[in-house]
């Protein structure tokens, strides 16, 4: 009997951190490490990528895209890469949470397209462009929702002007707003505030500033830092 009994004592200390939410969250010693900079930016049409190094800013005051009550109790915040197989899967995952959850948290979604993907880049143009005509979350949810169907393709393009035409926006705005300077700045911005607060990846998940731990961010992990940051401690 006795020789399980330190394996007894770490369990119990186990369930004792994460009650108390230890365990959820990245350390402030880890988001401080050295992080490896984001991929820079490309040129939708071209594919080309510019040398120019992402600086680690500070995050500063932005206009993020946000979807849920202003008087939330917690926001949850993504950093996200629409061709990233692990978004692509905590997407209906996502939805089906702010679904549970209600007026109680709101929903914030940031783009990190990582150079790993070759399509990642002009699909947060995409976004971005149809954001500029009041559409980015039907967008970015039909991103997400095909997935599967244009990652593969050689010239995304098409595709995604098939998308904007189905959302009836203005397509003629939409092309030239993939490739100009208000979108890529935007992406850009995302991605630079991402690098400062120590994203390496995605999807990277905050939870009222903190940043979620990796091998937390599955259907339990996330509702119990939720549940956390509610109040609602077990």
């Amino acid at each position: 009997m006795k020789r399980y009994l330190p394996f007894a004592i770490i369990a119990g200390v186990l369930i004792i951190a994460l009650s108390g939410g230890l365990l959820l969250w990245r350390s402030s010693d880890q988001t401080k490490q050295p992080f490896t900079q984001p991929a820079p930016a490309t040129t939708p049409q071209t594919g080309t990528q510019t040398s120019t190094p992402l600086p680690q800013l500070p995050p500063g005051p932005d206009n993020p895209h946000v979807r849920g009550s202003a008087n939330a109790k917690v926001t949850l915040e993504e950093y996200g890469d629409y061709q990233c197989p692990p978004c692509g899967a905590l997407y209906p995952e996502l939805q089906t949470i702010e679904k549970e959850y209600g007026d109680q948290i709101r929903f914030v979604f940031r783009q990190f397209p990582l150079a790993m993907h070759n399509h990642a880049f002009e699909a947060a143009h995409a976004a971005e462009a149809a954001a500029l005509q009041g559409h980015f979350w039907e967008m970015h949810d039909l991103l997400y929702q095909n997935q599967n169907n244009w990652v593969a393709l050689t010239d995304v393009r098409p595709v995604f002007i098939q998308y904007a035409n189905d959302l009836k926006l203005n397509v003629d705005r939409f092309t030239k707003d993939m490739d100009g300077q208000e979108v890529a700045a935007r992406v850009t911005t995302d991605s630079q505030r991402g690098a400062a607060m120590g994203v390496i990846g995605t999807p990277t998940v905050f939870i009222n500033g903190r940043q979620l731990r990796p091998e937390v961010v599955t259907p339990e992990g996330l509702r119990m830092a939720l549940d956390y940051m509610l109040g609602k401690k077990k």
